[in-house]
């Protein structure tokens, strides 16, 4: 798939990255796909409270950013499934930093240790 470029100049890396990422459903759907590829079912049961609508519209955005494929099988009743394409993974992890910051800072890390602003000494 050839990936359309977007309109507009952008200041910098991270403006670019964000212009691929934005909204608030973007990033649950590449992080739902980095496991395994899902159909439409699966991915709206992994990313609670998005919409049909929207689930799919966010989708289609994503494949024309190359970042997700769709794969339709030829079956009946016809089976469509989701992954993430190289350019995918290789945002996805991009973005384990990110994750990592907020579990660290927001929620409280993954061994349970209080938010950075609630500790007294910086590490």
């Amino acid at each position: 798939m050839v990936t359309v470029p977007r309109p507009g100049a952008y200041i910098c890396g991270i403006d670019a990255a964000m212009d691929v990422i934005g909204g608030k459903w973007k990033v649950l759907i590449i992080w739902a796909l980095d496991k395994q590829a899902c159909r439409f079912g699966e991915l709206r049961r992994l990313v609670p409270g998005v919409t049909e609508k929207v689930l799919a519209s966010q989708l289609r955005e994503l494949e024309g950013d190359g970042i997700v494929h769709r794969e339709v099988y030829a079956e009946v009743p016809p089976r469509v499934e989701y992954s993430l394409t190289p350019l995918g993974y290789s945002l996805n992890e991009a973005l384990d930093p990110l994750g990592a910051w907020g579990r660290k800072h927001l929620l409280g890390g993954v061994t349970g240790e209080p938010p950075a602003e609630d500790r007294t000494a910086r590490p």
